[in-house]
């Protein structure tokens, strides 16, 4: 069955009434453009087809200067459930939501037809939007980027009309006081949104500032978390310093199974 898709209406009530009418999707797994041709890569479509309950939805990651894989675009022609994850947005960067970006995002979404939006809420890209400068670190970790990520989001919302969800992004150095956590509760609470944790890379910063796997999850607004992310991460060392690496392996660290549960 074709998930429901949501769309924000003029007029917005709030978030606790709209997530009524977002779709349970299930278990599903991610891709972006030409992972699935990758040497012994998950195909979408088998898995699909053999496994059913295990490929619910597909979360496609999206940058638009690349647009939809053949993967992405057969599994869309058949109709099955999708989110759409951008990889190549700033929220925090007004000049990001240029006319051209934002025409090819929505002609996108229109082809998807996601659940909803959703994307690592840190920096894409530093610098221009090139293809040589594309990278992913967290945010500073303060208020004003709180702020400003949250006002982003709402324009985001408003320009796409679909629910848009941040989601805590990896990182080996993070900058600000505030920790991750509290850092994306004043950011939903601001916006108004959801929130897509992404445990993997939450037992990553907890493990790399010295914390217990579940810290500041009793104080987080966890009404607001839509969707989790689990994926494996590899322990790795250079020069004495130790961080994990997220590499996406079948491998999945037992602090994001804590996390996860």
């Amino acid at each position: 069955m074709v998930a429901h898709t949501f769309r924000v209406e003029t007029g917005m009530t709030a978030f606790a009434d709209r997530v009524r009418d977002v779709p349970t999707l299930g278990l599903g797994i991610s891709t972006e453009y030409g992972a699935a041709a990758a040497p012994s890569a998950l195909d979408p479509l088998t898995l699909r087809a053999t496994y059913p309950a295990f490929a619910a939805f597909l979360e496609i990651g999206v940058e638009v200067s690349k647009g939809l894989d053949d993967t992405a675009r057969r599994w869309v022609h058949e109709g099955f459930p999708t989110t759409y994850h951008f990889l190549d947005l700033n929220l925090e960067d007004e000049e990001d939501f240029d006319a051209p970006w934002l025409t090819a995002a929505a002609r996108l979404a229109a082809q998807v037809q996601p659940a909803w939006v959703c994307g690592d809420a840190g920096l894409w890209h530093f610098g221009r939007r090139e293809r040589g400068h594309m990278l992913l670190l967290p945010p500073v970790l303060s208020a004003e980027a709180a702020r400003q990520q949250a006002a982003g989001i709402i324009r985001l919302r408003d320009a796409l009309g679909y629910e848009v969800l941040p989601e805590n992004p990896p990182g080996q150095i993070y900058l600000g006081s505030w920790h991750l956590l509290d850092f994306y509760a004043d950011v939903v609470e601001r916006a108004d949104t959801g929130f897509v944790l992404d445990c993997a890379h939450l037992a990553m910063y907890q493990q790399l500032m010295g914390y217990p796997p579940c810290t500041g999850l009793a104080e987080f607004p966890l009404e607001r978390i839509v969707e989790l992310h689990v994926a494996g991460t590899t322990p790795r060392e250079h020069e004495g310093f130790a961080y994990w690496d997220d590499d996406h392996t079948p491998h999945v660290l037992p602090p994001t199974w804590q996390i996860f549960q």
